[in-house]
């Protein structure tokens, strides 16, 4: 049986963002930090892998981003029940002390099979890490203010993406593409580790207030039946995890693809930086405004419309060759992103039971973190074969499509 009960919990627990927001402001800076180790990639390790490591193919490039989005994607499946039977403080814990060696190989590793096992060491860092903090605060805040405390994690943890991907850039723009830029992620590593094992207290009786609340207890459900009801069973879950997958799909994609893309017309370390930051920066920031905008506005036209402005972006770069369009096209793909991100997350809390609610978090993510390593794979194939561009135009029209099929499928949820 997990860990945690079904009795109402002590009276001195409340939910709500007022009522928590020490608690909560800690986990959006820990959740800073937990970006931040992705940031550390955004922009130097595909031209590590191309310059410091001679590799010619595209495919084997992005071969990191594909070993980091499959075990990020079991990481998230399990994460879940293991918050469950566990709790969440210590999942996170665990996240913390799993990552401490990525920047480490990354920076000085001799052979780029280092940077691939440094990436599946980030999965299960970003599956348990990142995946708690979400579920704490969604924990915290209660019912009505999902979007807002999703709008508010994602943020943090993408608004320091963009962050560190510029400066990673910066650093390799100046003293080179190892080790230098990576010393940021052992200050993050350290930072993260130490602020969740001291201050952070555990979620799961304000869980127990909010089950002691719910209109109906429902019945026991096991993981199966909740897998079968995020991927395919339930028509707004479904539409959740595939929207999740594209999304992740065509950022695993820019990931690897777009250095590689921007490089190959000339610009220089630090300006790619600054476009490999732009685009999460945008997405961190906006989504304060489209989180709490969903709870108003309802799930599914932010959604689907965010879908479309994302292939927009897409479509935008591949067809042109200058830094201005550029810029413009990674500030419309944050934009998207931000329509999209915390609505999903928050789309898919209001279909599942408070009960069951971080197992179905846990399937969701797992669907949507594999895009990571699926359009890695894919966007590298099509390069190799085809050239980067129409990688690039291949994952927009999927965008495209999966925006589609949230226009069709999904129905709104009103608390």
């Amino acid at each position: 049986m997990p860990a945690q009960s079904h009795a109402v919990a002590p009276s001195s627990i409340q939910l709500g963002l007022r009522e928590n927001w020490r608690q909560f402001l800690l986990l959006v800076l820990i959740n800073a930090f937990v970006g931040g180790m992705v940031g550390l990639e955004r922009t130097v390790v595909p031209l590590i892998g191309s310059e410091e490591f001679k590799i010619a193919s595209t495919t084997i490039v992005v071969s990191f981003i594909v070993s980091f989005g499959v075990v990020k994607a079991v990481a998230n499946l399990v994460s879940g029940h293991f918050a469950d039977v566990y709790g969440r403080k210590h999942m996170l814990v665990l996240g913390w002390l799993i990552g401490l060696p990525v920047p480490f190989m990354i920076g000085w590793g001799p052979s780029w099979g280092w940077v691939i096992a440094a990436n599946a060491l980030l999965g299960v860092n970003q599956g348990f890490a990142w995946s708690m903090t979400v579920i704490m605060k969604v924990d915290l805040v209660g019912p009505k203010s999902r979007g807002l405390a999703v709008g508010l994690n994602e943020f943090a943890g993408y608004l320091s993406v963009g962050l560190t991907a510029f400066l990673t850039g910066y650093i390799a723009e100046r003293y080179g593409l190892r080790p230098e830029p990576f010393y940021l992620g052992i200050g993050y590593a350290a930072l993260g580790l130490i602020l969740s094992t001291l201050l952070v207290r555990d979620t799961r009786r304000h869980v127990a207030l909010e089950v002691s609340r719910h209109a109906s207890a429902g019945p026991a459900v096991g993981f199966w039946e909740i897998f079968r009801r995020a991927s395919f069973g339930d028509r707004n879950l479904f539409a959740a995890s595939q929207a999740g997958l594209v999304n992740n799909l065509n950022d695993g994609m820019s990931w690897g693809i777009f250095p590689l893309f921007f490089a190959s017309f000339g610009l220089g370390v630090e300006r790619i930086g600054i476009l490999k930051a732009i685009y999460p920066a945008v997405w961190g920031v906006l989504q304060t405004a489209t989180g709490p905008l969903s709870d108003r506005w309802g799930r599914k036209g932010l959604i689907a419309a965010g879908m479309w402005v994302q292939a927009g972006a897409l479509f935008l770069t591949a067809v042109t060759h200058r830094f201005g369009w550029w810029l413009l096209a990674s500030v419309l793909l944050g934009l998207g992103t931000a329509m999209v991100y915390p609505t999903l997350i928050a789309s898919v809390s209001d279909s599942s039971h408070p009960l069951w609610r971080a197992r179905s978090l846990s399937v969701y993510r797992f669907w949507r973190d594999l895009g990571y390593a699926i359009g890695a794979l894919s966007a590298g194939v099509i390069a190799d074969l085809f050239g980067a561009a129409w990688a690039i135009i291949a994952i927009g029209a999927l965008t495209f499509a999966s925006g589609a099929v949230v226009a069709a499928v999904m129905t709104e949820h009103r608390q």
